[in-house]
C-alpha cells in the first residue's frame, strides 16, 4: 500500500494529526500531494501579487500619482518592509491562536481585499490625479487618493505576512515525518515550494509587469485579485483532505516570559552552582526540546530560573526552566550575525526602487517594436538566483570540500560573507553605470534641461547590478536560513524563520530612512541634491557609493562577529516547517 512506513508496519491513522472534524487523521483519506498541491497554489498567487506590485510600483507612483523619486522609493521599501515584518505577527497568530489553516484562509481574504481596492483605485478616474499637461505642472495625488492607495497596499502587506508565515508549515503538515516515504515526499514538497516561488516571481516581473505597462494597471492588478480569490477557493476546497496539527505556542512568548521573570527576580542572588537553578526533564519526544548545558554568558537571564518559592505553583512568567533560559541565550548569541546581515537587504531594496527609476530613463527597445517594461529588468535578478544556486551546488561545493575537508562545502557564515561581498560589488557597479548614464545624458544636453527624454543608452547596461545582487541573494539568503535553522534550539525553530525574515524587513526600512536622510542633507548642502525627481539632474551615483561604503564597513564588522561566533556542537533535529525545507540533521563546529 503506497505511503506506508517501511519499518513499523501498516498504520492507517496518524497519531499527531487530525482531520477537519477533529478525528485522528486517516493516512489514505488525508494529506499527501493532493492536499499539498492546493496549498502551493496559494504560494504561487502570493508571490505573483506581492512582487508584481512591488517591482513596478515606483513607476506608478511617479508617473501616475506624481510623487517624486524619493517619496516613491520610500513607499515601495516601506510596503515591502511591512510585508516581511508582518510575517512575525502572522507566525505568532498561527502558532498561538488560529492555527495555520485559519491563518492562511483569513489572511488570503485580507490580501484579496487589498488587491481589489488597489484595482479599483487604478480603474476609477477620480481616485488618481489627472494626467500631466505640457503647459502646466503635474498635479500631485490628493491625501484621499493616496490614503486609499496606502490602505490597499498595507492590507495587501498584512495578507502577505500571514500567508508567508503559514503556507510552508501547513504544506509540510500534510506529510508524516515518521513515515520514510512521506518524509521523502516532504522534501519534494519544499523543492516544489521553491519552484513555485520562482515561477511566481518570474511571472510577476515579466508577464504581469508587461500587462500593467501595456494594457493598464487595472488589468494587471485585477488579474492579481482574481488569482488570489481563485487560490483561496482552491485552498478551501481541500479542507476535507487536510491534516491539522495542534497549536505549539509562539517562541516570542517564551522569550518575553524569560525576560520578564529575570527582571522580576533581578535583585535575587544567583546560586554559585547552576544545578540549583530550576529545570525539568525534557525530551525531544515529550516536549520538543533538548536539555542544554548551562553557559556563563548573559547571566542576568539566569535569574528567571531561580525558584524562590518552591511551595507555590508559579507561571512561566514568574519562573522559567534553565532549558528555556539557555534557549533564549542561544538566540541572543546569534544577534550580532543577525544585525550584520541587515545592510545586505538595504542594497537589495534598490533593485525595486532606484534601479527601476534608472531603467525608465534609458532605451528599453529590442529591435524597433518590442518595448521592455522598466520593472521587467528584475527578471535578470531572479535569473541570477536560479543560475547561481546550481553553480554553487555542482561546482563550488565540490571544490570547497576538497580544499577544506568540510562535507558541507562552505559553512553558513562563509556563504553569508560571500553574499555580502557581492552586495558591495553590486553598488560599485551601479555607481559606475550611473556615471556612464549621466555622461551620455550630458552629451545630448539632458542634464541642463528640464525636458524629460530618454537617454540614448541601452537599458541592458543595468544588468550587471541586477546579476550581482541576485548572486548575492543566492548566497546570503540560503546562508542565513542554514545558519538560523542550524543554530536555533529545537524548541524555537519557528523563531529561526522570524529572525531571518526580520533582516529583510529592517533592510527595507533602513533604506527608507537612509533615502530620506540623504535627500534632506544633500538638498540643503548647496552642492545639489543627490536624489532628484529628474535623475539627470541628480547624483544618484553618490548614493550608490555611500551604500558600497556602508556595505564594506558592515562586511568588516561581520568578519569580526563571524570569527567570534562558535557553532553549536550538539545534535539538532531541524523542524521541517522552515520556508526552504533545509534538512540539517546535525550541527557541528566546523
Amino acid at each position: 500500500m503506497v505511503g506506508l512506513p517501511e519499518t513499523d508496519g501498516p498504520r492507517k491513522i496518524i497519531s499527531d494529526a487530525w482531520d477537519y472534524k477533529g478525528h485522528p487523521a486517516a493516512r489514505a483519506q488525508t494529506g499527501g500531494w493532493a492536499s499539498a498541491a492546493m496549498i502551493l497554489v496559494v504560494e504561487l498567487n502570493e508571490r505573483l501579487t506581492t512582487l508584481g506590485i512591488a517591482v513596478n510600483l515606483v513607476t506608478y507612483l511617479t508617473g501616475t500619482m506624481h510623487l517624486n523619486n524619493v517619496e516613491a522609493a520610500n513607499v515601495v521599501t516601506n510596503f515591502m518592509g511591512t510585508s516581511f515584518m508582518l510575517c512575525l505577527l502572522g507566525g505568532f497568530v498561527a502558532d498561538t491562536f488560529l492555527g495555520r489553516y485559519l491563518t492562511i484562509a483569513i489572511f488570503a481574504a485580507v490580501q484579496a481585499t487589498g488587491v481589489t481596492i488597489l484595482t479599483i483605485s487604478t480603474a476609477v478616474a477620480g481616485l488618481r490625479p489627472p494626467a500631466c499637461r505640457p503647459t502646466a505642472a503635474c498635479v500631485r495625488a490628493s491625501r484621499t487618493q493616496l490614503g486609499l492607495l496606502y490602505l490597499a497596499l498595507y492590507l495587501t502587506a498584512l495578507g502577505t505576512g500571514g500567508l508567508k508565515s503559514s503556507v510552508p508549515g501547513f504544506g509540510s503538515d500534510q506529510f508524516d515525518e515518521s513515515d520514510r516515504r512521506e518524509k521523502k515526499k516532504m522534501m519534494q514538497f519544499f523543492n516544489w515550494f521553491f519552484f513555485f516561488i520562482s515561477l511566481g516571481s518570474l511571472l510577476a516581473v515579466t508577464v504581469l509587469v508587461y500587462v500593467q505597462d501595456e494594457l493598464g494597471r487595472r488589468w494587471g492588478y485585477g488579474a492579481c485579485a482574481v488569482a488570489i480569490v481563485a487560490g483561496l477557493a482552491i485552498f478551501l476546497s481541500g479542507t476535507r483532505r487536510y491534516r491539522f496539527k495542534k497549536l505549539v505556542g509562539s517562541p516570542l512568548t517564551q522569550i518575553a516570559a524569560v525576560v520578564t521573570a529575570a527582571w522580576r527576580k533581578r535583585r535575587l542572588e544567583l546560586p554559585a552552582d547552576p544545578t540549583l537553578l530550576y529545570d525539568v526533564d525534557v525530551s525531544p519526544v515529550a516536549g520538543g526540546k533538548q536539555r542544554l548545558p548551562h553557559t556563563k554568558q548573559f547571566r542576568f537571564l539566569d535569574h528567571a530560573a531561580i525558584n524562590d518559592d518552591p511551595t507555590t505553583n508559579q507561571t512561566r512568567w514568574q519562573l522559567s526552566t534553565l532549558t528555556d533560559v539557555e534557549e533564549v541565550k542561544n538566540v541572543t548569541r546569534m544577534l550580532p550575525i543577525w544585525a550584520t546581515t541587515i545592510i545586505f537587504w538595504t542594497v537589495y531594496a534598490q533593485m525595486t526602487t532606484f534601479s527601476v527609476s534608472q531603467a525608465t530613463t534609458m532605451d528599453r527597445y529590442i529591435g524597433s517594436s518590442f518595448h521592455i517594461p522598466a520593472g521587467s529588468l528584475t527578471a535578470f535578478f531572479v535569473g541570477s538566483i536560479l543560475i547561481t544556486i546550481p553553480i554553487y551546488d555542482r561546482i563550488i561545493v565540490p571544490i570547497a570540500r576538497r580544499l577544506s575537508g568540510n562535507p558541507q562545502g562552505l559553512t553558513p557564515l562563509q556563504r553569508i560573507g560571500i553574499g555580502l561581498i557581492f552586495s558591495c560589488l553590486a553598488m560599485v557597479a551601479a555607481a559606475l553605470i550611473e556615471i556612464k548614464r549621466l555622461h551620455v545624458a550630458s552629451q545630448v544636453g539632458l542634464t541642463t534641461t528640464n525636458k524629460v527624454s530618454i537617454v540614448p543608452l541601452s537599458v541592458f547596461w543595468l544588468v550587471p547590478q541586477f546579476l550581482l545582487v541576485g548572486a548575492g541573494v543566492a548566497f546570503t539568503y540560503i546562508g542565513q536560513l542554514d545558519f538560523f535553522l542550524r543554530e536555533c534550539p529545537k524548541g524555537m525553530k519557528t523563531m529561526s524563520t522570524g529572525l531571518f525574515i526580520s533582516t529583510l524587513s529592517l533592510g527595507f526600512f533602513i533604506s527608507s530612512a537612509l533615502v530620506s536622510i540623504v535627500h534632506k542633507v544633500t538638498e540643503k548642502g548647496g552642492n545639489g541634491a543627490w536624489l532628484t525627481n529628474n535623475l539627470n539632474h541628480g547624483k544618484l551615483y553618490n548614493f550608490y557609493w555611500l551604500l558600497s561604503i556602508l556595505s564594506l564597513v558592515n562586511f568588516a564588522i561581520y568578519l569580526v562577529v563571524a570569527r567570534w561566533y562558535i557553532y553549536n556542537d550538539h545534535p539538532i533535529v531541524v523542524a521541517d516547517d522552515s520556508i526552504t525545507g533545509l534538512q540539517l540533521t546535525e550541527a557541528k563546529a566546523y
